[in-house]
């Protein structure tokens, strides 16, 4: 496996798959055709389909300002649902093309190269790395400063950073989001509302949900956000945190900590399965999101390795099946409401196992692999096309008015 950093990338919402990753496509494409006059681009699948309202072809262009972009969506046989071609040309004749794939968090993939990122972990599956921490005696945190070595700390204080930054910059935005669904901020509202006689519970969770909408908001808004793993999930993790920290009281330090275990299982299921909407329905980004923040909430509380095990696999499972299905291509219906849910579910995820870890059958990595063949399996309709589910519904009802 590589790194757990690149599971953490910093960049412009709404989408790491759309807009992040054709962005470093397109970027790696310059750099390998820099005396090009003109480029052409040429955006398969779920980018065909859900490009302009992700704004990928703002992110190509933010690199290839005058590159001609066009959207198919006919063509079926694709090697990934995320498929860019690029082409370039210079005094009208073509110097170079490239296949490039958008796989999911901001990662991209050229067709025919293999993957540049070192592979740093020995283990790929979390069953293997808990039987290597129990042999040397270590725990799950101290195993991954080990395999990452020096210099993990300081990215995951820029990571962490750049989510708190995030948080308090939409906590203090108003207004309409972009993109034509007219969707008001809500992320300040929640945070200063107040229900009658309102129970600490209550306030837990509402305070939660504004954090995490805050984040969610800024990515619709297509400001800076980090991938965790993805933008369209990016809420899940900064808004529990950042009120672990801010509201409970945890020690940044210890922030940090969970955010490498987060980072760890966020690394098996890219690694094992998928991180890809596109690929695998809205149970790969924001169940992914949700069994990464259950497992760095887990870590973050002491609990044992067994118990994170078990709240990250809680986690997955009770989001199998997930689709991927945003409104007008937007990520925003059901997306920012999504991150907040899952946000609340880790939660209540890492209160069951703190109890009930010994009576488990199921393991995580029994359930990544399970998460990876119902993505396979799902309609692709449900995968990132806003062909089906709630964009297809809201779609009949515009025009039936």
């Amino acid at each position: 496996m590589r790194s757990i950093k690149s599971v953490y990338k910093i960049g412009n919402g709404p989408s790491s798959s759309h807009t992040v990753g054709p962005y470093n496509a397109a970027k790696h494409f310059l750099k390998e055709y820099p005396d090009a006059d003109t480029f052409h681009v040429t955006l398969y699948g779920s980018l065909a389909f859900t490009g302009e309202g992700h704004s990928t072809g703002k992110a190509i262009r933010t690199v290839l300002p005058n590159a001609d972009i066009s959207f198919n969506k006919t063509e079926e046989d694709l090697p990934h649902p995320n498929t860019m071609l690029f082409i370039a040309e210079k005094g009208g004749q073509e110097i170079g093309r490239n296949r490039i794939f958008s796989v999911g968090g901001g990662s991209i993939q050229i067709e025919g190269e293999t993957a540049e990122e070192e592979c740093i972990y020995s283990f790929r599956y979390l069953s293997e790395i808990l039987e290597e921490c129990r042999k040397q005696n270590i725990t799950l945190k101290d195993y991954i400063y080990q395999t990452e070595g020096e210099g993990l700390k300081e990215y995951l204080k820029e990571i962490w950073d750049a989510m708190k930054t995030a948080v308090e910059r939409g906590l203090k935005a108003e207004g309409i989001l972009p993109g034509g669904l007219n969707v008001s901020r809500k992320a300040k509202t929640l945070f200063e509302k107040r229900c009658y006689n309102e129970s600490s519970d209550v306030t837990m969770n509402r305070i939660i949900a504004a954090y995490v909408y805050a984040v969610s908001e800024e990515n619709a808004s297509e400001n800076v956000v980090v991938t965790a793993p993805t933008c369209g999930s990016c809420g899940v993790i900064p808004g529990l945190f950042y009120y672990m920290q801010y509201d409970k009281g945890f020690p940044e330090e210890e922030i940090l900590d969970a955010l490498a275990v987060a980072g760890l299982i966020g690394n098996i299921i890219r690694t094992n399965a998928s991180i890809s909407g596109a690929e695998c329905g809205c149970q790969a980004e924001i169940g992914s999101a949700c069994s990464m923040a259950a497992a760095g909430l887990a870590s973050l509380y002491g609990l044992e390795m067994d118990k994170i095990e078990y709240a990250a696999e809680i986690a997955m499972e009770h989001n199998l099946g997930l689709t991927c299905d945003p409104v007008m291509g937007l990520v925003q219906i059901p997306c920012i409401e999504r991150n907040s849910v899952a946000a609340l579910r880790a939660v209540n995820c890492v209160n069951i196992s703190r109890f009930l870890s010994e009576t488990r059958k199921i393991s995580f990595d029994e359930v990544v692999e399970t998460m990876y063949i119902t993505g396979k399996d799902m309609d692709s309709r449900y995968k990132e096309t806003s062909h089906g589910g709630l964009a297809a519904m809201y779609e009949h009802k515009s025009e039936l008015q």
